[in-house]
């Protein structure tokens, strides 16, 4: 079988399995993705979801989690990696919310990435599912996967980073601002 049938197959495969990709993610307001999004830095969507419910009841919102001091906080998130930034993090981030913006999660990719925990890439992708905007949030193993596919001599393909990302939006969760 030629590298152009297998990627084929493959691409048939996962249109047919999952037409539309969903985050893996729970969360159910663009606070609690924002939490969410801050604890899945290396570490698995399986153990985020895991983790979230019982930090999520404690401090449902960020006036809340602004409130407790990274010590609480790192109680909940022990089982996650990196508990000690994350605990930071999150504490700061509530509180930049709350002194900043008024308890809602910003709107502005600037002022998104100004929050602790929150780069580029984590900005691009939490504007993408919350605020609905046509940003490329693709990371850098989809971009190289594509780079790669395309340069191919059997198959001459061009994948967009956003087509993939988009693949991945939640489509029945409403996390309108």
């Amino acid at each position: 079988m030629r590298i152009k049938q297998r990627v084929e197959g493959i691409i048939a495969y996962f249109q047919q399995a999952m037409p539309v990709a969903e985050s893996e993610l729970n969360y159910e307001n663009p606070f609690q993705l924002l939490v969410a999004v801050i604890l899945s830095a290396q570490c698995t969507d399986k153990r985020v979801n895991l983790t979230t419910p019982a930090l999520l009841e404690a401090y449902p919102t960020p006036e809340s989690m602004a409130q407790a001091s990274e010590e609480d906080i790192f109680h909940y998130i022990r089982s996650i990696s990196y508990p000690n930034n994350k605990a930071r993090h999150l504490a700061g981030m509530a509180r930049m919310l709350v002194e900043e913006f008024g308890g809602e999660v910003p709107s502005d990719l600037k002022e998104l990435q100004r929050l602790p925990g929150i780069g580029r890439r984590t900005a691009l992708r939490l504007a993408m599912h919350i605020l609905k905007m046509d940003v490329d949030a693709a990371d850098s193993l989809s971009q190289s996967i594509a780079r790669y596919l395309s340069s191919l001599p059997e198959i001459q393909i061009s994948v967009s980073a956003r087509k993939v990302e988009a693949a991945n939006a939640p489509k029945s969760r409403s996390c309108a601002p």
